[in-house]
This record gives C-alpha cells, sequence and structure tokens, in this order.
C-alpha cells in the first residue's frame, strides 16, 4: 500500500494518486473500463442509427424503444469516463481509439432490417454485458467499490435490454 503523500506548500504539480489502489491495479481497472466505455459508445452509436433508419410495420415501436435505449448508452458513457479519470487515468475519446478497443462492431453500412436491427442489438447488449463482467475479477481484487457497483450497473441495464430485445424475435 502507498504511504500517504506530504503536501508541499507552493507546489505547482498534482499530488500522487493515493486512494488505497495500486498504480498497477488503477491502470488494469482503467484499460478495462476503457473497453466497457468503447463497447459503450459503439452500441450507442449503432442504436442510434437504428433509431434514425428502421422501417416497416413496427416502425413506431422499435423508434420509440430504441431512442429509450440510446438516450440511456448516452447518459451511461459519462459516469464511465469519470471513473477512469478518478483512477488517473485519461479516457479515450476518440472513433480511432474506440475502434481499437471495442468488441462490439461498428454498425451495418447499410440498415438491416428491422428485426435484424434487433438482433444486431441483443449480440451488442450482451457483447457489452461481457465486457463488464469480465472486470469483476480486477475491480474485486483491488477493493474497487465504486468500479464494482457501476459494473453491476451497467450489467443490469444490458442484461434487462438483451432480453426485452430477444422477447421481440420469439414467435
Amino acid at each position: 500500500m502507498a504511504k500517504p503523500s506530504k503536501a508541499v506548500i507552493g507546489k505547482t504539480s498534482a499530488p500522487s494518486i493515493n486512494i488505497g489502489i495500486s498504480d498497477k491495479d488503477r491502470a488494469a481497472i482503467a484499460q478495462g473500463l476503457s473497453r466497457l466505455l468503447a463497447d459503450t459508445y459503439t452500441l450507442y452509436l449503432t442504436t442510434h442509427n437504428f433509431h434514425w433508419n428502421v422501417t416497416g410495420p413496427m416502425f413506431n415501436t422499435l423508434h420509440t424503444m430504441f431512442m429509450a435505449q440510446y438516450t440511456e448508452l448516452w447518459n451511461a458513457v459519462d459516469p464511465i469516463a469519470e471513473r477512469i479519470r478518478s483512477l488517473g487515468h485519461v479516457a479515450p475519446g476518440s472513433y480511432a481509439e474506440f475502434g481499437k478497443l471495442a468488441t462490439v462492431p461498428d454498425a451495418p453500412a447499410k440498415p438491416p432490417k428491422a428485426l435484424d436491427m434487433v438482433r444486431v442489438l441483443v449480440e451488442g447488449h450482451e457483447a457489452v454485458a461481457r465486457t463488464a463482467r469480465s472486470l469483476f475479477p480486477l475491480a474485486d481484487k483491488a477493493s474497487d467499490e465504486p468500479t464494482a457497483d457501476l459494473l453491476t450497473q451497467r450489467l443490469t441495464v444490458h442484461e434487462q435490454t438483451a432480453w426485452m430485445l430477444r422477447s421481440l424475435l420469439e414467435e
């Protein structure tokens, strides 16, 4: 465990981070959260794309559902990025970085049919859930309860959303 730092009057640089999580563990957790951020942002873009481009007999239902989902995803990116910053690391914030980090594929170039959109989103939410779940061992090892809480919140949303979307595909 790191020793408490001594404040130096007149010192202009930021003090080292001493929150009870080692530098190595903070870096590993921040890297995992960066993947979660990239997955969340990529899924947000796909969901918003589908909101704009859905057609067919389920238009109203899906247009409204996709709006609720992309709004929730948009509201999720900030807490993930801020947790990365709280751990002392820079949050990724470019399409290039997200493309390297994301496990969720980018939206198809040509918008698919409505029910294929639903299938793509089911797969996306399940992928984000897997990314979030994979970070628990790191958070647990470091006793990083704020990250574990964030992951629990994200898992709840993604698993529930995947279930609701899958329900639309049942006959």
